[in-house]
């Protein structure tokens, strides 16, 4: 009797009564695998401060691989990140943005050329009319590679004389926890296209990389 039910179920499931046929699954997983490796996509971290967010964040809103931009700080304690509180300064945060994006479409590397072609790097804790050390020139390095490009950018700069031989003052740290800003903060350049403040300092930044101007 056993022997009888087990040939009838072998026979079953080779007719694929049961819809598992051993090719059907087979190719069910390859097609579920192929699935999911398309929509994985290759995503790295990088954060950058370089003078006031409003500026760097349209910046590199508008930089080719980059797929998101969030403006915030880095540095210091929870409790003390806030706009306000930072700017009165004392607190060690840096304006930043934090950035995701496509490294099979734009290198690190080359996202260190847009931030040292948009900011000077050898102004000491300011950038422009903006004051203090949370306008610092930084980059936060969110592992080994990342430091040591950084690293090497700034010995090239240098030896080059980029900046008419003065003295590039950016900061090489390691990445620390990240504080988004109040939403009021968030596409600053595209929500106010008319702040004088952007007139002044981002729109040359933006002529100057030849990147569109916002509206």
């Amino acid at each position: 009797m056993k022997k009888t039910t087990t040939l009838i179920l072998v026979a079953l499931f080779g007719a694929g009564v049961f819809g598992i046929t051993s090719r059907g699954f087979s190719e069910d997983k390859k097609t579920e695998g192929k699935e999911k490796a398309a929509s994985v996509e290759s995503v790295a971290t990088a954060t950058f401060g370089a003078g006031c967010f409003w500026c760097v964040e349209e910046v590199f809103e508008q930089t080719p691989g980059v797929k998101t931009v969030v403006s915030g700080f880095m540095g210091g304690t929870p409790e003390t990140s806030d706009y306000k509180v930072i700017s009165r300064g004392g607190t060690d945060h840096a304006e930043v943005v934090q950035l995701t994006y496509d490294p099979e479409k734009v290198t690190f590397e080359k996202l260190l050329d847009v931030l040292f072609d948009s900011h000077d790097p050898t102004q000491l804790n300011r950038q422009g009319p903006d004051r203090g050390r949370h306008y610092r020139s930084v980059i936060f390095y969110h592992d080994d590679l990342q430091k040591m490009a950084g690293e090497k950018m700034i010995k090239a700069l240098t030896d080059e004389k980029a900046f008419w031989g003065r003295e590039i003052v950016t900061e090489v740290a390691e990445a620390m926890p990240f504080y988004e800003a109040s939403e009021d903060h968030q596409d600053f350049a595209k929500r106010n296209p008319g702040h004088p403040y952007l007139e002044n300092q981002l729109y040359p930044k933006l002529r100057k990389l030849e990147m569109e101007i916002p509206k």
